[in-house]
């Protein structure tokens, strides 16, 4: 037996959720055994496995390329980083990649491909200013003067802003774009019965799912400031909009579609009040597996599954759903799912994040308790955003 000591990571030790809900270790803390994990050789390589990917170049830029993008609680959804990475992809050794982000950016830019990083905090999603948006993007450009300017053509601020940007600038425009090269983009045309393509225009906003935002390489990620951009309100300058605000409705009246938080019922929960008291704590929408649906217990519009809803929730909870596989492609676009189950092997214990082995009435009963003592503790403050501080972990808990 080989009794030589080898240096291993310990668990349980300080760690940091990424953006993915993925565990990081924290490389140079103490482990259980009071050794220190020397980690010199690994601290200057970040996160996200940027420690075995390239630099994707290292010579001075000659050229830029522009990506702007809106983030959602400082992270950057799959659209936004496909767009990104298609600037990546197509710039050359000469060419820097600067991604311009409205809101903040706590994701791993570097990592996404951006060699280049603008961040305007001001520019909150909850402030409908897109005259204001255009003239920050604007000034971006006079300063950085891209040859190309791309953004996702998506219903959420990017693909609305590209569109004001190009006629406010005069620059030409492609939308929905599907193929993308170094020379020329291509898209549908006819109700998708032909196809067109064009060069590279001054403006690109691509569809979804036309670019792999999985990179070989990495960018520098490097943080820079723009002087001259304009907040998102300014003292004394006329808005031609007037912002009523966000009007907050009852979660169960969201389409799953749109929801951005589901918690799900299975055969599984037996005390449909006790669920239904759940979601409204959370304030979450409602989903229920084809089970539950058949048997009654919730209508047909809840259903999540190939034969009902497919969902994009940022959060999805699963209670007592042991996951066929026509539910688990409802959920295959869901961030982050979390499974209650008292079956370890179910088949949703796979495609989830964080499992709980356990009874699903003490657990929504545990989690209820815990909710009212987070907003007795806040001073009866709403926990409107459980998603951004619950730890989620890979693997099973007991």
């Amino acid at each position: 037996m080989n009794t030589s000591p080898i240096k291993r990571i310990d668990p349980r030790r300080p760690f940091t959720i990424t953006a993915a809900g993925l565990r990081r270790i924290t490389l140079g803390a103490l482990a259980g055994d009071g050794r220190l994990f020397d980690d010199a050789a690994h601290r200057a390589h970040g996160q996200h496995g940027a420690a075995t990917k390239p630099l994707r170049t290292s010579q001075p830029a000659e050229h830029t390329l522009l990506v702007a993008a809106h983030s959602d609680r400082g992270a950057l959804d799959d659209h936004t980083r496909q767009a990104l990475a298609a600037a990546a992809l197509i710039a050359d050794a000469l060419t820097q990649v600067v991604l311009v982000v409205f809101g903040e950016l706590k994701d791993d830019a570097a990592a996404l491909g951006a060699d280049r990083i603008v961040e305007l905090p001001s520019f909150d999603r909850r402030t409908f200013a897109p005259e204001r948006e255009v003239e920050a993007l604007a000034a971006c450009v006079a300063q950085l003067a891209p040859t190309h300017i791309f953004l996702a053509d998506n219903a959420t601020g990017d693909g609305d802003l590209g569109r004001r940007y190009a006629a406010y600038a005069g620059a030409s425009i492609a939308t929905h774009v599907v193929e993308i090269a170094a020379d020329h983009v291509g898209t549908f045309v006819r109700a998708k019965r032909g196809f067109a393509t064009r060069a590279l225009p001054d403006v690109v906003l691509l569809a979804a799912g036309s670019v792999e935002a999985r990179l070989p390489f990495v960018g520098a990620g490097e943080r820079i400031d723009i002087v001259g951009v304009p907040a998102a309100t300014e003292n004394g300058k006329a808005n031609a909009y007037r912002d009523l605000g966000i009007e907050e409705i009852d979660a169960a009246q969201v389409a799953l579609e749109e929801a951005d938080f589901i918690v799900s019922a299975g055969n599984g929960v037996t005390d449909i009040p006790l669920f239904e008291g759940l979601a409204g704590a959370f304030g979450a929408a409602i989903g229920a597996s084809r089970v539950a649906v058949d048997n009654g217990l919730f209508t047909r519009d809840k259903q999540i599954g190939a034969t009902g809803k497919t969902v994009e929730a940022s959060v999805y909870i699963a209670f007592g759903i042991s996951g066929a596989v026509q539910h688990l492609q409802g959920i295959k676009d869901c961030r982050h799912v979390i499974a209650v189950n008292l079956d370890g092997s179910a088949p949703i214990v796979k495609r989830a994040n964080l499992t709980i082995i356990g009874d699903t009435h003490d657990t929504i009963t545990a989690l209820i308790d815990e909710v009212a003592k987070a907003r007795a503790s806040r001073g009866n403050a709403a926990v409107t955003e459980p998603a951004a501080t619950a730890p989620l972990v890979e693997g099973v808990a007991a």
